[in-house]
């Protein structure tokens, strides 16, 4: 069994370096141009250099997505972008759109492509087109099963990527037409306005049948925490999580149940524990669970009917510091929390620490009841040693 590659998203520079502390073993990024998340802040090439650099200095990697689907206006400008990312070191490219590995070769850019999930590769025949020429690695598509996995590694032996975690297409990833016809915004030039979340009526025909409830073709969320042994089992080299437009929060706490998993996996110490269900299903607003992995998926699987999706105010902070003379956590608030409140605090170094909160001061010393300005800088009382970056949240762990 190998270890695989943990690869986080990364919106900017700062989630960047959170999805690192965190535990990714490589984060992926895209640039301010040719990169599917338009919406996203996105790298200039000098914080893409400045990235690169923080990643490799604590012996991680960094991918740069150059994903969208080219029209002829957008070639102006690419050699140039793709020779700094060489210089930059970055450490491969990720894209579909096959006529840049010719130009790479062409132009003698000493720089690995990985093959995108908008490729939408799913079979060994497919896979071993691409390996011949000169993919490095390949970004399954999510629609894969677990047997279709095992089938691709086991007769190309490629090295192979796969989403454990995040956001599902409605169609196979990036060939949805729906934003472009409805939006004039193009899915596979960075712009999809999500069409498969809006809720429409129904019709026969020219007869309306629906009445008050809305229909939708949205997918729920992909979450395989319970299939990552399988899938380490089946040869995955690198198991990538979705969302380069998310917090802080979420990366930190995905990432931190993930990366403990994979290692007590590998290290064969893993025990099954629901609370990683509950941490991982209560830190987005959208419904996880496995998708296509070990079926093709049936209503239970989508949203059809209408969703919720309900945002919570588990995060409450950002531990600044701690004052071990005193015994207390020093934290940037971000959301309320009160005198007798129990919280959990998690980081890189600290495992769910769950403490109640005994008295909170304000930055004059002054003693409060409750928290609820964000931002605002405050005191706690902790015994337990915390770190600079760990984070605070509800303490709904059993």
């Amino acid at each position: 069994m190998i270890k695989p590659e943990l690869l986080a998203p990364a919106g900017d520079l700062e989630r960047l370096k959170w999805a690192i502390d965190y535990g990714a073993d490589a984060v992926y990024l895209g640039g301010k141009e040719y990169s599917l998340r338009s919406n996203a802040k996105n790298f200039s090439l000098s914080e893409i250099k400045k990235g690169v650099e923080y990643a490799h200095k604590r012996g991680k990697k960094v991918y740069v997505t150059v994903n969208i689907l080219f029209h002829q206006k957008d070639i102006k400008g690419l050699i140039k972008y793709l020779k700094k990312l060489e210089e930059y070191k970055v450490d491969a490219i990720i894209s579909s759109d096959l006529f840049i590995i010719d130009l790479l070769k062409k132009e003698k850019i000493n720089i690995d492509y990985h093959l995108s999930t908008q490729k939408s590769c799913i079979n060994s025949e497919a896979s071993k087109f691409y390996l011949k020429n000169n993919v490095k690695r390949i970004v399954l598509g999510r629609e894969c099963s677990l047997d279709d996995i095992k089938s691709i590694k086991k007769n190309t032996n490629a090295d192979i990527e796969v989403f454990i975690h995040g956001a599902m297409c409605m169609g196979y990833s990036g060939r949805c037409a729906l934003s472009n016809y409805l939006t004039n915004r193009d899915s596979n030039r960075g712009a999809c306005a999500q069409i498969c979340r809006w809720v429409f009526d129904l019709y026969d025909e020219d007869n309306k049948i629906s009445d008050e409830t809305k229909f939708s073709f949205s997918p729920k969320d992909q979450q395989l925490l319970v299939h990552i042994k399988d899938l380490m089992k089946a040869g995955v080299n690198s198991f990538k999580i979705e969302g380069r437009m998310k917090s802080i929060y979420y990366l930190a706490t995905i990432l931190s149940v993930y990366r403990r998993v994979i290692d007590e996996i590998y290290d064969g110490k893993y025990k099954y524990n629901k609370n990683d269900d509950i941490i991982l299903r209560r830190c987005a607003n959208r419904e996880s669970l496995p998708q296509y992995i070990n079926k093709f998926p049936s209503m239970n699987e989508q949203y059809y009917i209408g969703r919720e999706e309900k945002t919570n105010q588990d995060f409450l902070g950002v531990v600044l510091s701690y004052d071990k003379k005193n015994k207390e956590i020093v934290l940037e608030e971000r959301n309320y929390f009160s005198i007798g409140d129990k919280i959990n605090i998690f980081g890189p170094n600290n495992r769910n620490i769950s403490i109640e909160v005994k008295y909170i001061k304000n930055k004059d010393g002054e003693l409060v009841e409750y928290a609820n300005h964000p931002r605002e800088i405050l005191r706690i009382p902790c015994d337990i040693e915390v770190y600079k970056n760990d984070l605070i949240r509800v303490d709904f762990i059993n």
